[in-house]
């Protein structure tokens, strides 16, 4: 399952929108984002021919289990990654920002071991 990081970003970007509004529409996440309406459908039709996503006749975007799976795996490594460096001090903001930067670069077993270092490591 080898996916580029803009098209995670647009999988976790349709997961957190999901959580907060009744439907997600193209319009959605391109204002989220910043992005162009135009962007957003080229991403959405590639994701859709990956079968990540399904688009309903009336634009309603919804993640198939494989966009879910991915979704959920960059969204719990935001919150991971988010949590440990305002826990080191840094600044939320500056925190999330460095966040959303490096939840894609990180193989599975590299996060995997950083989680349990940082878990097992943690003051409690």
């Amino acid at each position: 399952m080898i996916v580029n990081e803009s098209a995670e970003n647009y999988l976790e970007t349709i997961l957190m929108l999901s959580k907060k509004l009744p439907v997600v529409r193209s319009v959605d996440i391109a204002n989220e984002l910043g992005f162009k309406k135009s962007s957003v459908s080229i991403a959405m039709k590639n994701l859709r021919e990956k079968n990540h996503i399904t688009v309903t006749d009336a634009g309603f975007i919804y993640l198939t289990e494989s966009g879910l799976e991915i979704a959920e795996m960059v969204y719990e490594r935001h919150e991971f990654f988010s949590s440990w460096l305002i826990g080191l001090g840094v600044p939320c903001e500056i925190a999330t920002q460095d966040a959303c930067k490096i939840e894609h670069i990180f193989s599975k077993e590299s996060y995997d071991a950083i989680k349990k270092y940082v878990t097992e490591h943690s003051v409690k």
